[in-house]
């Protein structure tokens, strides 16, 4: 039953967050400060979520395995203006490869 509340609640928080956002005046998000925050926080927030699971294991624990050494191969592509799709893919190869020889 608390499951249930819970995933009720959740629901109602994420409404009510998205509703806000409309209804906050326009004049408080057309600043430049707001503009450059605004623009720059999902990449922000995308590359610490991608750190995170490349880098930590069970229970928080630090690990360094075949999937740091995707992101490593994804950053360098990237850096290399590859093609996203063939950056995923050469990412996801690599770590397969690794895993397939037993490290990771």
């Amino acid at each position: 039953m608390s499951l249930w509340v819970a995933v009720v609640v959740a629901s109602l928080l994420s409404f009510a967050i998205k509703l806000a956002g409309y209804l906050v005046p326009e004049s408080l998000l057309a600043g430049e400060r707001t503009s450059r925050v605004t623009t720059l926080l999902p990449v922000a927030l995308l590359a610490a979520l991608v750190v995170v699971q490349a880098v930590t294991g069970d229970a928080g624990a630090l690990v360094v395995d075949a999937r740091l050494v995707a992101v490593g191969v994804a950053v360098v592509l990237l850096l290399l203006r590859t093609n996203f799709l063939l950056v995923v893919l050469a990412a996801g190869a690599v770590a397969a490869g690794l895993r397939a020889l037993g490290w990771g």
